[in-house]
Parts: C-alpha cells; structure tokens; sequence
C-alpha cells in the first residue's frame, strides 16, 4: 500500500534510518574505557585509604586492565565503522574510548614488565655488607610484614645482579656539610623525616608511593673519612616481597640531587 507524503517530505523510514554501528560501538566503548580507569584508580586509592587489603587493589587493577582492552577493541571496532559511515562525532568517540581503553591496560603492564626485569626483593642498600640500620623507626615498622633485619647474602647477591650502580657515595666535602645537604635533599623529595642524628650522622625517613601509598622506611648514614665523607643509604619496603624496582630508584634519585648540589 502506497503512503502520500507531503512535497519534498522523504518517507518516514528513511528519516529515522540510521547506520547501525556507528554510534553504538564507540558509546559502549567510551563506557568501558570510563567505568575501566575508574576501577584502576579506585584500586590504589582504595587501598591509599584502607577501604580494602593491598591484595584486592591489585585484583581490581588487573580487571580494569582487562576492561580497558575490551574498550580499546570495542573502541578500534566502532572506529572502523564511524569511518565507513562518515560519522565524525561517532570516529571522536571511538578514537577517545581507544586512547583511554590502551592507556589503562598499558599502565599496569608496564608496572608488571618492569617488575620482571629487576630481582623480587623489596631492601636496597648501597652498603650490603654493613648495611645501615634503623633505630627510631624500629617502633613504626612493629605490625610490618617484612622485617627490618637485613636479609643477608642472598639478598646482597640478587641486589648486586639488579642495581650493580648502588654502590656507596664518596663525596669530597666535611661530614656536617654533607649531613646537611642529605638532610634538605629528603625534604625535597617530600620524605617525611622521623629522625636527623648529627653526631651519629645519621637520618630516617618514610616515603609513601603516589598509587597505593605503600610505606617505604629510608636511613641515610654519613661517616666522615678525612676531608671526605662516605654516604650510605637503605630504602626498605613495609609490605611485598618485590618493590618492583621502587627502592632502587628512589635511592638512584637521592644520590643525584645529593651529589650535584654539594
């Protein structure tokens, strides 16, 4: 049966005739890619704030890897069809679910790859034959899983194969000078001091990591050798067994401020 149409009027079902595809993938897409990096960072600040157990935040990290990969593939699926159907509203929306689906699963397997290059240890120390020890931080560390007597030869060895460059620092400046300047250089880097010794040339710190706020405890030791003084430092996870690299960079980062502004 034919239906009349007004002059100029095109026929109802070609109005409302849309291409399927090109709005509805990359939409589901987008949802995906926002519901997966909220879970990422819901999982470290969670765990930041003690909502849940260390353990649940990386269960929850890892599924929101999962969910931004489905994202990304939903995403890259609706950004072939906007293309083919000349929808660039559609071809943005994709391309921003795709952007945010890939940057959420990279994240954490960047963490995981980098985690597999260095040895599954958490204590880091420039001196592993007498390492320096920790005095008034022994009290904060009392509920810690991890201990904060050194972990002997074995460790000492695996440390020497990961971060052979963690070697003592010698620097050619007085014992007080060098405490000093170890001293401003942890509140620069936003350690929160526990103890400075002068007479004992001796500092303790804590730091937390910016994600899920693991604690690190950090002691710096300064021995004066004639005109010279020797700088030894630890950097010493709470919880884990692999610090995934954290300690040795932060001691890395210690010693280059340390050294080039003294």
């Amino acid at each position: 049966m034919l239906t009349e149409h007004e002059p100029g009027e095109k026929p109802r079902e070609e109005a409302v005739k849309k291409k399927p595809g090109t709005w509805g993938l990359p939409s589901l897409g987008f949802l995906l890619a926002l519901a997966a990096i909220v879970a990422a960072m819901a999982a470290g600040f969670g765990t930041r704030l003690g909502l849940w157990h260390f353990r649940t935040g990386f269960a929850i990290l890892k599924w929101s890897a999962y969910g931004g990969l489905a994202a990304a593939a939903l995403a890259f699926a609706g950004l072939l069809l906007a293309v083919r159907g000349r929808r660039p509203g559609g071809f943005l929306l994709a391309l921003l679910a795709l952007c945010v689906g890939v940057a959420v699963f990279t994240v954490p397997l960047k963490w995981r790859l980098a985690a597999a290059k260095v040895p599954p240890i958490h204590d880091i120390t420039t001196d592993t034959v007498q390492p320096p020890q920790f005095v008034d931080i022994l009290h904060l560390r009392r509920d810690a899983p991890n201990p904060a007597e050194y972990g002997g030869a074995v460790v000492a060895s695996q440390q020497q194969k990961g971060y052979p460059d963690i070697k003592t620092a010698i620097i050619n400046s007085s014992r007080e000078e060098v405490f000093a300047r170890a001293l401003a250089v942890a509140r620069e880097m936003k350690w929160e001091v526990v103890a400075a010794v002068p007479a004992e040339g001796r500092i303790e710190a804590t730091d937390a990591t910016f994600w899920f706020g693991f604690i690190d405890d950090i002691v710096i030791r300064i021995t004066g050798a004639g005109y010279r003084s020797l700088v030894d430092i630890r950097s010493v996870s709470r919880v884990g067994k692999s610090d995934a690299g954290t300690n040795a960079a932060r001691i890395r980062e210690f010693l280059r401020r340390l050294t080039t502004g003294i």
